[in-house]
């Protein structure tokens, strides 16, 4: 536009001037004879040439200065390499994208919004007295950003149950579910499902209450872990996809709910329906507490309904429990007092031994209980009493030997699932053997116990075998300690192959630890 600015101002210089050049041309025509005249035509067409000249070489000069001054510089805006527009700077640009920022923060403040601007590149541009349109530019740049929510996903062994708003709130969540079955928490929160040892609270009730507090177990937990993997990974979503911290909690430790009702069929008994939908007994007994000693009946309607949790939270802890020794009583034969006749020359003392148990739960339900090991604290002293010399067959010694060489405790005595426990369980060698001497009272099935046997040993005690599969013995045989009475089984209310050991003493029963 300049340029043609200029060539307007130069046809005006040199139509000033052209007359001059014309008449000077026709007076020279006329005096074509003098030679003089001649002379002075051409040094005067030099010097109106020189001045031509000199005009348009001036003009040219003032006219680049006058573009210089008037030229503006500018951008051209693209967005993804799709021209946007023309912009005067880049600062309009990030004014406007940290604006639009806070305006999506704003409207989400409990959510980390992100603003896609997409890729801005700019490409200068300039021209003589441009006039860049910035305004609409940045108005129509406005429209094409958009926000997304950047949350965390949340997954369970591959499947997203959640989103959630960053890492920290995945990780504290996750750590809630974890330590909702620790110890340390509250009973009152979840007091079906509180830590304790199954070992413990038999007849507690009856004790002082100053032996309660010293007999108390103590409990260290020594893992807590999701059996499922989890994962966690970034995510764009939008907003209202973000869940609730409290309500993904919720989620994962309760899950969804699906009533369930069973059937009792012929053979069932309470841990073996629990083992067919892999569940605890403690569930079968805490939804239906009409139960009474595990006895139910053909045509029994069960309810199992159980929270089914997005996780499962293995808790795997150990239970310290003290426990009395029960003493012996030492035999002196004396033949000089008669037959049946007894004198007790000293009392017995109870020793005190400490029991460690690991117990497995998932979910705060009992999976499985083992007996680590013990310590004999203080021994127990012996009673001794003196007897006459007539021996008495089956008379047992109060001396109890384990039932079965290699045991491994399965499930230790007293409450256990919300239900007394009246023995221990436990597997190992097959055979099982006459704790001690004795007379034996009872073989065959018994209600519950399944196959079993029963022996006297005829000094107060007598112990119980049940779940056999196979009995050796008879009702009045003689037997003594170790000999073999029967073949372990899973016969009875019975939930895998094991052998239920009890000792009674003078009708009632005891926890079999005091004693073997």
């Amino acid at each position: 536009m300049t340029v043609f600015k200029d060539k307007d101002r130069i046809r005006k210089v040199w139509s000033s001037i052209r007359p001059t050049f014309r008449r000077d041309r026709s007076q020279l025509e006329s005096m074509t004879h003098d030679v003089s005249f001649s002379r002075m035509k051409r040094r005067k067409s030099i010097v109106l040439a020189g001045a031509a000249i000199a005009v348009l070489i001036l003009a040219g000069f003032g006219g680049s200065q006058y573009v210089k001054a008037n030229t503006v510089d500018y951008y051209h805006l693209y967005m993804n390499g799709n021209l946007v527009g023309e912009v005067h700077s880049s600062d309009q640009v990030q004014q406007l994208i940290s604006h639009k920022q806070q305006e999506v923060s704003d409207a989400n403040p409990d959510v980390n919004m992100v603003l896609k601007t997409g890729n801005l590149t700019y490409e200068p541009k300039s021209a003589y007295k441009a006039k860049p349109d910035s305004e609409a530019t940045l108005k129509k740049l406005e429209t094409m950003f958009t926000a997304q929510a950047q949350g965390v996903e949340l997954q369970v062994d591959g499947e997203v149950v959640g989103i959630v708003k960053d890492q920290a709130t995945a990780d504290k969540i996750l750590s809630r579910v974890k330590t909702r079955y620790a110890p340390e928490q509250p009973a009152a929160k979840n007091k079906a499902l509180e830590v304790s040892a199954l070992a413990y609270s038999a007849n507690k009730a009856q004790e002082p209450a100053k032996t309660q507090a010293a007999a108390k177990p103590s409990s260290s937990m020594k893992s807590v872990e999701i059996v499922e993997e989890v994962t966690t990974s970034p995510a764009e979503v939008k907003p209202e996809q973000i869940a609730d911290p409290q309500e993904m909690y919720l989620k994962l430790v309760k899950g969804s709910v699906k009533p369930t009702k069973y059937t009792v069929q012929a053979g069932d008994c309470i841990g073996c329906i629990a083992q067919k939908f892999d569940i605890s007994p403690q569930v079968i007994y805490e939804n239906n507490n009409w139960i009474k000693d595990d006895e139910i009946k053909v045509g029994d309607v069960l309810d199992l309904t159980v929270l089914q949790p997005e996780v499962t939270v293995e808790t795997v802890e150990h239970v310290t429990e003290m426990e009395q020794i029960e003493p012996i009583t030492v035999i002196q034969k004396n033949s000089n007092m008669r037959a049946g006749e007894s004198k007790t020359i000293r009392n017995g003392k109870s020793g005190k031994k400490k029991v460690v148990y690991k117990l497995v739960k998932q979910n705060g339900y009992l999976m499985s209980e083992e007996l680590l090991g013990e310590q004999v604290l203080e021994p127990s002293v012996p009673a001794i009493v003196m007897k006459g010399t007539k021996v008495i067959l089956g008379e047992g010694s109060g001396r109890f030997a384990w039932p079965v060489s290699g045991a491994k405790l399965t499930s230790s005595f007293g409450k256990r699932w919300g239900r007394q426990h009246k023995g221990i369980d436990m597997v190992g060698s097959s055979s099982i053997l006459a704790a001690d001497n004795g007379v034996v009272e009872f073989a065959g099935d018994k209600n519950g116990l399944g196959r079993a046997v029963i022996i006297n040993h005829k000094n107060g005690y007598k112990t119980v075998y049940g779940h056999m599969s196979k009995l050796s013995v008879k009702s009045g045989q003689t037997v003594e300690k170790g000999d073999k009475i029967g073949v372990m089984g899973n016969t009875g209310h019975s939930f895998g192959t094991h052998l239920h050991f009890e000792i009674h003493k003078n009708g009632k029963v005891q926890n079999p630890i005091k004693y073997l």
